[in-house]
């Protein structure tokens, strides 16, 4: 039901996918009123009906929106479409995935590994917390 060029709420542009996954899409989308770039997550519309989904994904967004902490992307909103799914708002994050750049450089030295797994454990640790 949500395709590139849609509007949400009158508020989103959607403007490409980012990804997608088991739970949703993610696209990259222009805030209208602030003129600025943010990442849109909206839950699969057959998911939606399914209270265990939707209660998991409005739980994921109201505890990373309590989380502050660098590797760990904001949340801004959380809503529904006008058809009823689910929709959050995150801070737009530039850059390759980890498994971008396994697959573009092979293993990593020892130290830049050692520091990534440092960033995950600090987010995961304050998600925790």
């Amino acid at each position: 039901m949500v395709d590139v060029g849609h509007i949400l709420d009158g508020r989103y542009r959607l403007l490409r996918v980012i990804g997608s996954g088991g739970m949703g899409t993610v696209y990259e989308a222009l805030q209208l009123s602030l003129d600025r770039r943010v990442a849109v997550k909206v839950l699969r519309h057959e998911l939606g009906g399914q209270g265990d989904a939707r209660a998991r994904f409005e739980r994921e967004a109201q505890i990373v929106a309590k989380i502050a902490n660098d590797h760990i992307a904001q949340v801004y909103d959380v809503a529904f479409t006008d058809w009823g799914d689910l929709y959050m708002v995150m801070e737009l994050l530039s850059g390759a995935d980890l498994r971008q750049e396994l697959a573009l450089r092979g293993a990593l030295p020892l130290g830049e590994a050692v520091r990534y797994i440092r960033q995950a454990c600090s987010g995961i640790g304050m998600a925790h917390r």
